[in-house]
Order: structure tokens, then sequence, then C-alpha cells
């Protein structure tokens, strides 16, 4: 009896990885037996989007925190909040769907993403 594995992941999981910092997406756009299937590739694009996005948005409302700190405003220590839960969802909605072989397409960066993968 002969057992034989494959030393590559699914496209599922590899897409899945991809979400998990900007490092293996990028990695996967790199490799070659990755690079060359358009939902790696999605995955791959979208992650790094999100990261991109994410951080720009943290880094501005950091500052607006940081400027406003004197003035000790609840509301924006809620709103910073809520804003990592809202990342924190976003990101496992879309490591789930890839998980699932399914792309969620995000508004503006899915979109995006889609253009760059087709290249």
């Amino acid at each position: 009896m002969t057992v034989t594995t494959s030393a590559e992941m699914s496209d599922k999981t590899v897409g899945a990885i991809s979400y998990f910092t900007f490092v293996p997406a990028i990695v996967f756009l790199l490799v070659k037996p990755y690079k060359e299937s358009p939902c790696i590739r999605f995955h791959a694009w979208q992650s790094i989007l999100l990261c991109l996005v994410a951080f720009a948005v943290n880094i501005v409302l950091g500052l607006i925190a940081l400027l406003t700190l004197f003035l000790g405003t609840v509301a924006l220590a809620y709103t910073l909040r809520l804003l990592s839960l809202f990342w924190l969802v976003l990101w496992l909605a879309c490591v789930i769907q890839a998980f699932q072989g399914k792309r969620l397409k995000l508004p503006v960066i899915g979109a995006i993403a889609e253009k760059l993968s087709m290249r």
C-alpha cells in the first residue's frame, strides 16, 4: 500500500492563510505554484489592501485621539474600540470565506484586488 502526500496546500487553505498579516500574502504572490492561481492572488491582494486600509485608518484615528487626549473624550475611546472590533469581525469573515473556497469581495478593496489578481 502506497500513501502519497502533497507538499502543496489547497487554494482554500492558502487563501485563508494569506489573511494572517500581509507577509504570507506577499509570499504567496511571489512563490511559483501559488502565484498562478487567481483565487489565491485575489485573497492575497485583498489581504494586503485590507492591512493598508486598516493601518491608515488606525493611524488617523490614533492621531485624533492623541490630539484630543487632554479633552478626555470617552466617545472617541469607544469609537476606537468599536473600530478594532469591526476590523476583527471583517478579518474573521474573510478568513472563513476563504476556507470555504468563497470570495468575500469587500466594497472598494475587493474590486481593486480582483483587478490586480487578473494580471
